[in-house]
């Protein structure tokens, strides 16, 4: 059972790394597996409305970006700093937790100034971590003026891996379109496929969208570091589970219909607040929930995901949903084939 680091260790090539979103939402490709009878069959996303009947519940994680990428000119020096903002501590005082690079020029006292006409200040109050700092930001309008600046401001935090800069498409593309709800700082990125098109035809041969918010945090992708995996803590995050996702999920699951996450952080939030009948509870607070093997599944009996970089949590949890050894294969099979992996790459459905 693949319990180790090295068990999740691949060779990637490079430029499977996908740089750019596909031309359209649904015409990325779909790699489909079939996990009782071990097959692999190569379709497109918008091909997705062939595997789903009437009564068949999808869950979505509706959680929506903030443009949290900040770059400011620290005081007297003028040295150009990023700021990351992870989330805000307190809405009255204007306190966030971010991470700032270069890290070794930001001591607590210091100023940052943001802005052209430099309308916004920002003053370092704590330290939290080698890069991780506590701001207080000094803005004298109301706090909705304060939010709107932050997202004039901000650009949107497309991952590091992604060398180019930000392009006006990212703003509309790094974002699902059901996204309502904001507080994460990187996309879903299995919902990232769906156009308005392929959501109007699933409906419409009668699938139900069950819709739960997690807000993703940056560490869904800190590497795992420890060899055991048991050791390795995962950062909380956002979850909300309101009654009529409750329902829609517990009568599909009643009526033996399809319930599938959309995405690793859906899954994340139905494997959060489980019953002890195994259904499906309400919640509202925070997971640290870290999914790998060998793990009893107990809400959704089907995934739609992307593909993930070696020894990440991600690959971990879908290696527990799949099996281990079918999902290497398919892996293998996926680069020999050319699929594009990480956030703007192609999707696997797995049945």
């Amino acid at each position: 059972m693949a319990k180790k680091l090295s068990h999740f260790s691949f060779d990637l090539p490079e430029e499977l790394l996908a740089e750019y979103p596909s031309e359209n939402r649904d015409e990325a490709r779909l790699m489909v597996l079939d996990r009782k009878k071990k097959t692999i069959v190569h379709k497109k996303f918008k091909d997705l409305v062939d595997y789903f009947d009437e009564g068949d519940v999808m869950v979505l994680n509706n959680t929506k970006v903030f443009p949290a990428r900040l770059f400011g000119n620290k005081e007297k020096t003028g040295a150009r700093i990023e700021v990351f903002l992870l989330r805000e501590l307190n809405e009255e005082q204007r306190l966030w937790d971010v991470l700032v690079d270069p890290a070794r020029k930001i001591r607590i006292g210091n100023k940052l100034y943001f802005g052209e006409d430099e309308s916004l200040v920002a003053e370092v109050i704590d330290n939290t971590t080698s890069r991780g700092r506590t701001l207080r930001f000094l803005y004298d309008g109301s706090y909705e003026e304060f939010r709107t600046k932050l997202s004039e401001l901000g650009q949107t935090p497309l991952p590091k891996y992604i060398k180019r800069d930000v392009e006006p498409e990212d703003e509309e593309r790094y974002q699902t379109i059901y996204a309502k709800v904001e507080g994460a700082v990187a996309a879903p990125t299995a919902g990232l496929h769906f156009s308005k098109h392929l959501l109007k035809r699933l409906e419409i041969k009668g699938i139900d969208f069950a819709e739960i918010t997690l807000h993703v945090g940056l560490g869904t992708f800190n590497p795992v570091e420890v060899e055991d995996l048991s050791k390795h803590k995962m950062d909380s995050e956002e979850l909300t589970i309101e009654t009529p996702a409750v329902e829609l999920v517990n009568n599909a699951k009643d009526n033996k219909k399809r319930v599938c996450a959309v995405g690793t952080t859906a899954m994340r939030g139905l494997e959060s607040a489980v019953s002890s009948d195994l259904t499906l509870n309400e919640y509202d607070g925070w997971t640290n929930k870290f999914v790998f093997p060998p793990y009893e599944f107990s809400i959704a009996n089907c995934m739609i995901t992307n593909f993930h970089t070696p020894k990440s949590t991600l690959l971990m949890m879908v290696s527990a949903f799949v099996g281990h050894e079918f999902l290497m294969e398919a892996y293998t099979e996926a680069i020999k084939e050319g699929y594009k992996f990480y956030t703007y790459g192609d999707a696997m459905l797995i049945l």
